[in-house]
C-alpha cells in the first residue's frame, strides 16, 4: 500500500511540477520530456530485466544443484541459530537461511550479479510457506531491510570510478563508506525488530552482531594497512575464488550424493527465466514513476530548495550538491551512479563533494529497485511496512555517509 501511494506520488508531483514550469516559463517542451521519459523508463525497464534473465538462470540452477545435493541445507542449519531469532516465523533448517547467507555474502563482497538470484532464490523458499501469498511476511520485510541497507566490506565499484576520473587515492573513502553502510544495515535491523517485537538483546543476536562488527574492524584494519592497489587486486581476486568455489563445490557435492547435476541445473536455470520475465512489469512502473518525477525537474526544485533552506538558517551548505545522489540512491542505481560521476566532474574527485558523493552512494542501497524486484519476483502486491524500514535504512545511511564526509574530508 506505502509503494501504491508513492508510486502515485512520484507521477502526480512531476505532473503537477511540469505543469507549473510550463505555465511560469512558457517551456512546453517539458511535456515532450516527460513523455518521452515513459518510454525510456519502459525500455530501460525491460532492458535491465532481459540483462538479468542469464545471471537469474545461471545462479539458479546452481542453487538447484546445492538444494539437490543437500548443501544449501546444510548452510541454513549452520546459521539456524541467529537466522531463528531474526526470522522467528520460520522453522529452523528453512532453506531460504542457505539462500539469504550467501545473498547477504555477495552483497558484503559487492557481487551485485550474484546477490540478486541468490536473493530472489531467498524470496521464493519463503513465499512457500507464506500464508497470505499477496502480502509481505515478517520474514521477506526483514530480509529485504536488510537487503536495501547494502552492507559492502569492499567497494570496488566506487573506487573504480574514482582512479577513472583522477582521484590520488582511490580507496580514502573506503572507511566512511563501510561506516555508513554497517549504520545504514543496524538501523533497518533495529527498525523492523521494533516493528515485529523482536528481541535484539538476545544472547546469540548480540553475540552475532558483536562478532560482525569485529569483523568489520579487523577488515577496516587491513585496509587502512594494505596499499590502495594490493586491497582492490585481493577483494577481486576474493569475490572470483569464492564465486568459483561455490560453482565447484555444489557440483562436487551433487556428484557425490549422485544426482544428475545437468538435471538439476537445467531445472534451476528455467526457473530463472520464469522469474526474470516476471519481474518486468514491476520494475517497469517504479522506473516510469522514477522517470517522470526527474524529467519534470522536481529533483532540481528539491535540491535547490533545500540548499535555500540551509543557507537561510545559518548552518553549512557545502554537502547541498551531494543532495541530488543521495535522493536518487533509493530511487535508481545506475540514476545516482550518473550524478556521482556528474558530481566528481564538476568539482573533482578528490574534493569535498567529490568524496561525498562517493561515500553517499555506497552508504545504501537501492531500495524502490529491491522491493519492486524482489516482491515481483513472488508476486507479492501489500508489502506492509517494508518501505517505510528501508526508507529507515537510507535515511540514517545518507545522514551518517554527510556526517563521515565532513568528519574525515572537511
Amino acid at each position: 500500500m506505502v509503494l501504491n501511494y508513492i508510486w502515485i506520488g512520484l507521477i502526480l508531483i512531476g505532473v503537477i511540477v511540469g505543469c507549473v514550469h510550463a505555465c511560469v516559463t512558457g517551456d512546453v517542451g517539458i511535456f515532450n520530456e516527460m513523455l518521452n521519459s515513459t518510454f525510456s523508463s519502459a525500455k530501460t525497464g525491460f532492458e535491465i530485466s532481459i540483462g538479468l534473465t542469464g545471471v537469474l538462470s545461471l545462479w539458479m540452477g546452481i542453487m538447484k544443484i546445492g538444494e539437490h545435493s543437500g548443501v544449501v541445507n546444510s548452510m541454513s542449519r549452520v546459521v539456524s541459530p541467529f537466522f531463528t531469532r531474526l526470522f522467528p516465523e520460520l522453522p529452523k533448517g528453512h532453506p531460504a537461511f542457505g539462500s539469504m547467507l550467501m545473498n547477504l555474502s555477495a552483497t558484503m563482497l559487492g557481487i551485485d550479479n550474484a546477490a540478486t538470484p541468490l536473493g530472489l532464490q531467498a524470496m521464493r523458499e519463503m513465499q512457500q510457506t507464506n500464508p497470505d501469498k499477496n502480502r509481505a511476511s515478517n520474514s521477506m520485510i526483514m530480509f529485504l531491510v536488510l537487503v536495501t541497507s547494502g552492507l559492502t566490506l569492499v567497494p570496488v565499484s566506487i573506487m573504480t570510478y574514482r582512479a577513472q576520473l583522477g582521484a590520488a587515492n582511490p580507496a580514502d573513502v573506503f572507511l566512511p563508506i563501510l561506516l555508513a553502510t554497517y549504520f545504514a544495515a543496524i538501523a533497518g535491523l533495529v527498525s523492523v525488530a521494533i516493528a515485529q517485537h523482536i528481541n535484539l538483546f538476545n544472547k546469540v543476536i548480540m553475540g552475532t552482531l558483536g562478532g560482525l562488527t569485529v569483523f568489520v574492524a579487523l577488515v577496516l584494519w587491513a585496509a587502512v594497512s594494505l596499499p590502495q592497489e594490493v586491497v582492490a587486486k585481493w577483494s577481486a581476486v576474493l569475490a572470483s575464488v569464492i564465486l568459483l568455489g561455490v560453482i565447484v563445490w555444489f557440483i562436487v557435492a551433487g556428484m557425490i550424493k549422485r544426482i544428475n547435476v545437468y538435471d538439476s541445473f537445467i531445472d534451476g536455470a528455467k526457473d530463472g527465466f520464469k522469474t526474470a520475465i516476471g519481474i518486468i512489469p514491476y520494475l517497469i512502473a517504479i522506473l516510469l514513476a522514477i522517470g517522470v518525477f526527474r524529467a519534470s525537474g522536481a529533483m532540481n526544485y528539491v535540491v535547490d530548495g533545500t540548499a535555500w533552506l540551509v543557507a537561510s538558517i545559518g548552518l553549512d551548505a557545502d554537502w547541498v550538491p551531494a543532495l541530488p545522489t543521495a535522493l536518487m540512491r533509493p530511487l535508481s542505481g545506475s540514476g545516482a551512479r550518473g550524478l556521482m560521476v556528474d558530481a566528481m566532474v564538476q568539482y573533482g574527485a578528490d574534493s569535498f563533494v567529490g568524496r561525498l558523493v562517493s561515500i553517499v552512494q555506497g552508504s545504501t542501497d537501492t531500495t524502490f529497485y529491491i522491493l519492486a524486484v524482489y516482491f515481483g519476483s513472488v508476486s507479492i502486491k501489500d508489502t506492509r511496512y517494508a518501505v517505510v524500514c528501508g526508507l529507515i535504512a537510507d535515511f540514517c545511511g545518507i545522514l551518517a555517509a554527510i556526517l563521515l564526509g565532513y568528519l574525515f574530508f572537511h
